[in-house]
């Protein structure tokens, strides 16, 4: 099979290749970035209309999978934390480099990542789904005065003189819209470093910084694949902001903190069980929404260990619209994640070994993966929220009017942002404690 010679650098928030393990030091004062080339397939991507076979739901449905199996592992590692990541970021990013693995490394990372469809369809799948996302907030406003944002860019850095394969790169191109770039990790790592660091600060308009850190790449990184994805917009109903107030929220400990407390009275998507309350708040242009998850005073853990996919899916599904008179913190989180110990767990442990085979890269079983880091920050207000992640893988109704129900968000709970059409989950979270 043919090979392109490349020079220098792949990036992929989610993974960093490397040839074989090992660090060595890195400069501190060292912050210029090494000049990249970009190299291209020459195949065009792939447009929407020549994938009318591509099936969005079942990657919905295994992307949110994901995303709940990986909240299970997440929470637990950072008990008695916040909570936020970007499922869809890591999905992606990973799904890039599924596309180079073969035999069993191909295999546990399918089952571990929730990969239903072919190599092929799977690659057509995502390029359905980025193009569609892509047509998301057409006119609508944005948290700030930019108007709405829903970005999300893929870029794989690679290193020169290695020969990835034609057909690799091919995939890339035709379904992620990526092309390499090559950077000299070997002399410059880095530099090479700062680069791909550079360009996801651009792509995020500047939240998410120094997703790679010092030491993450070393001369023997080879290939780096990256997501970003930034997400900027406004509610379709607003809180006022003269409403909002200090107000108490109960941690689990059941100690008491005052936070500023965003309030309103409006139609919602509401659904109530046993344990919980629902609440969807739509942002501007309808195409996107946040749902909130509340559980019952004293079952918040209980409800977290049972949430899966389904039980989400079955919530929204539950929705209905109802006056809510809405209480809700104001609140603000970043986190930083090394996901190797979580995807090891969900089962693509040969992927970080020397057994790692992602050969479909460059024809021979040289490379594996070193680390998947994942950065995520989220900004909720009156106005919207702002949202930005990086991996390096309305009815009126005639009825007699009712009571607004109640929801007051002044204890823990867990919230994802989604988009309404696909079903598609970008983002997922819990507030343990809006004041940390």
């Amino acid at each position: 099979m043919k090979k392109m010679v490349l020079t220098g650098l792949i990036a992929a928030m989610l993974a960093t290749m490397l040839g074989m393990m090992g660090c060595s030091a890195v400069p501190n004062g060292h912050r210029a970035g090494a000049p990249s080339v970009a190299l291209a397939s020459e195949k065009p991507r792939v447009a929407a209309h020549e994938l009318p076979g591509a099936d969005l739901d079942a990657l919905a449905e295994g992307n949110s999978a994901f995303a709940f199996d990986l909240y299970q592992l997440l929470a637990a590692e950072r008990s008695g934390e916040n909570l936020f990541y970007a499922p869809y970021s890591i999905s992606l990013a990973l799904a890039m480099t599924y596309a180079g693995a073969r035999g069993e490394t191909e295999e546990q990372m399918a089952e571990a990542l929730r990969f239903e469809l072919s190599q092929a369809d799977l690659a057509a799948a995502f390029n359905a789904l980025d193009q569609e996302l892509a047509r998301r907030g057409e006119g609508a406003e944005g948290r700030d005065e930019g108007g709405f944002r829903l970005n999300i860019a893929n870029a794989i850095w690679g290193q020169e003189d290695v020969g990835f394969l034609t057909a690799y790169l091919d995939v890339l191109a035709e379904n992620y819209g990526a092309g390499l770039r090559v950077l000299d990790f070997v002399g410059s790592p880095e530099g090479a470093r700062v680069t791909i660091n550079d360009w996801v600060s651009e792509q995020t308009e500047g939240r998410i910084e120094d997703l790679i850190p010092q030491g993450a790449i070393d001369p023997l990184t080879r290939l780096v694949l990256t997501n970003a994805i930034y997400f900027n917009a406004a509610w379709a109903e607003p809180f006022p902001v003269r409403a909002t107030e200090d107000g108490p929220f109960t941690r689990l400990d059941r100690s008491q903190v005052s936070v500023p407390m965003m309030v309103q009275s409006t139609p919602f998507g509401y659904a109530e069980g046993e344990d919980f309350q629902a609440v969807q708040l739509y942002y501007d242009g309808h195409d996107m929404s946040m749902v909130i998850l509340l559980p019952g005073e004293g079952q918040f853990q209980a409800f977290e260990e049972a949430l899966d996919a389904r039980r989400v899916q079955a919530i929204i599904e539950g929705l209905e619209r109802r006056e809510v008179a809405l209480t809700m913190p104001k609140f603000e989180l970043d986190a930083s994640f090394g996901l190797k110990h979580a995807l090891s767990a969900l089962g693509m442990d040969q992927a970080f070994s020397d057994a790692a085979d992602f050969s479909g890269m460059t024809g021979s079983r040289d490379l594996f993966i070193s680390e998947v880091v994942h950065d995520a920050f989220v900004a909720v207000d009156e106005e919207g929220t702002e949202a930005a992640a990086a991996t390096a893988v309305i009815m009126p109704t005639s009825a007699k009017p009712q009571e607004p129900v109640q929801v007051t968000v002044d204890r823990p709970f867990v919230f994802l942002i989604r988009d309404v059409r696909t079903g598609t989950v970008l983002f997922v979270g819990r507030v343990l404690d809006p004041s940390a």
